[in-house]
């Protein structure tokens, strides 16, 4: 388990320095402080697994976890959400891949908008200016240069950081953004250092029950940002065969594999010892499918040493699925239709999005590539 401490406000900022440039680009932030919890050194260096921080007992309760779990629970007491979605009912559909569908009658149209008429699709929150008020920030990621990590209960948010903030039409709980920022700018690409430490968030709350999503094509968007919640039961992409494509044969590197019969194709990458590689490895990878105009979806899981990657046809942003959809998770607003899906017309909606299988053939040929590089 990770060791956190309480820090002193005035000792964090004399090292890491506060963002008044990030200040002010978000007006929310100004004057105000809020929890900031960052990530030591220790668990990152070369030589250390991810053991050190998933070996945890399982009455006891990971500090970061707790954190998350009780402001966002904070916030609901306090009525920040436009509906309570633990009310929301939730199905599995029949049939082998175990779908599951939740109906969500209190999504707000204003936040989302249809797709193909009956499932939700997430629009991006910062073109509708969803973040009004302070308490829709629950606290604060940062690095810092120490060996543990550390907890300060208040202060100014440090330059590169990564806020955490409530999504007010959440689809399951604990739902949350995940913004990197920097000197006065969202990050408009996916880079390495966004994607550590958003999967060290992972690896550090260490529950089982918690995902984080990424969406590579999002209308209107202003720049990069992850989504988390907590999912009761793993989703049916995790429950699917898979066949190893790259093994590597160094203590550090890095697994892929593909998803053996699901109807949108997908890549996982797994590690068991290094998550500074393995976020790398992905970085450099989705780089390389923006350049290409591949259309991709990620979802971080196991703690955050499964990494899925779902490919989808190039085609207009506004008719790309979300990654929790990919990842066999649909929502409905509306009663019949909700009672009406099959699991035929959820996997014909999958494969209508999918990659085609000369293209997932070259982006698997460039993902064992790259992962080669980190074979050490």
């Amino acid at each position: 388990m990770v060791t956190v401490k309480w820090l002193e406000y005035k000792s964090f900022l004399a090292k890491n320095g506060k963002s008044k440039q990030l200040e002010d680009s978000f007006s929310f932030l100004q004057g105000m402080n809020f929890p900031i919890y960052c990530f030591g050194s220790q668990s990152i260096e070369e030589d250390t697994s991810f053991e050190g921080i998933s070996c945890i007992i399982e009455e006891e309760q990971n500090i970061l976890d707790a954190v998350l779990l009780s402001q966002w629970e904070d916030r609901m007491l306090k009525d920040c959400f436009k509906y309570d979605v633990t009310t929301s009912e939730i199905k599995v559909v029949t049939g082998k891949m175990k779908f599951l569908c939740q109906l969500n009658e209190g999504q707000i149209t204003d936040h989302l908008s249809k797709s193909e008429g009956n499932t939700l699709h997430e629009l991006d929150p910062f073109a509708f200016d969803c973040v009004k008020h302070q308490e829709e920030l629950l606290f604060c990621l940062a690095n810092s240069k120490k060996a543990k990590s550390e907890l300060i209960p208040s202060a100014s948010v440090p330059d590169s950081a990564v806020l955490v903030i409530i999504n007010v039409t959440p689809i399951e709980y604990g739902h949350v953004y995940l913004v990197p920022c920097a000197s006065n700018r969202l990050y408009r690409f996916l880079d390495a250092r966004s994607t550590e430490i958003i999967t060290r968030l992972a690896a550090e709350i260490n529950n089982q029950s918690f995902r984080i999503f990424y969406n590579c094509y999002i209308p209107n968007r202003s720049g990069v940002y992850f989504e988390a919640c907590y999912f009761p039961h793993p989703l049916p992409v995790e429950f699917r065969p898979a066949g190893t494509l790259f093994g590597a044969s160094g203590r550090r590197g890095i697994h892929i594999c593909s998803i053996i019969d699901y109807p949108i194709k997908t890549l996982s990458f797994q590690t068991t010892q290094n998550l500074k590689i393995l976020a790398a490895a992905i970085s450099e990878i989705c780089f390389q499918l923006e350049e290409k105009n591949i259309q991709y979806n990620l979802m971080i899981s196991d703690s955050g040493k499964k990494i899925f990657l779902f490919l989808q046809k190039t085609c207009a942003a506004s008719h790309a699925i979300s990654a929790w959809e990919c990842g066999g998770y649909f929502l409905f607003r509306n009663r019949y239709q909700f009672d009406q899906v099959t699991e035929d017309a959820m996997i014909n909606r999958l494969s209508s999005f999918s990659l085609d299988d000369n293209d997932f053939e070259a982006v698997k040929q460039l993902c064992c590539r790259i992962a080669s590089k980190f074979d050490v």
